[in-house]
């Protein structure tokens, strides 16, 4: 494929999110920043994977940086993958969410964000984000 024509094809994002479950079962949500794409609406914590990282180990340090938060990489289990198409120079977006139950430390909004636990009912009440509540509709199945 020549430079011309790879320069058409369409950048895709590669996103992890985790789906956090306390002993009681709860869901761990934050709320996105007011300045962000989809700002103020509910998700599951995560973020982008940089160049050289793999999905769970970049997981693993988006959690920590936002959240304070250690997650135990080898107990991440793949829950779901959701997309976003990209359009008007956005990139388009694919979102992977592993559910991980192994954790330690106690959640802070390290960026000044909003978060919670939830069950999976009040978690379906909240204003997601779409590819979140895309997600959260598979961990309800």
């Amino acid at each position: 494929m020549s430079a011309a024509e790879m320069a058409g094809n369409p950048t895709v994002m590669l996103v992890v999110a985790a789906a956090i479950r306390d002993g009681e079962g709860r869901l761990l949500l934050q709320q996105r920043p007011l300045h962000k794409r989809h700002g103020g609406q509910w998700e599951f914590p995560g973020g982008k994977v940089e160049p050289g990282e793999s999905p769970r180990p970049a997981l693993a340090r988006e959690i920590e940086e936002e959240l304070g938060v250690a997650l135990d990489i080898a107990a991440m289990e793949p829950a779901g993958f959701a997309e976003e198409s990209g359009a008007n120079g956005v990139s388009a977006i694919v979102l992977f969410l592993y559910t991980c139950r192994a954790f330690a430390g106690e959640p802070t909004g390290r960026e000044g964000q909003n978060w919670g636990w939830f069950t999976l009912t009040e978690a379906a009440e909240l204003d997601l984000a779409p590819m979140d509540r895309a997600l959260l509709a598979k961990l309800r199945e």
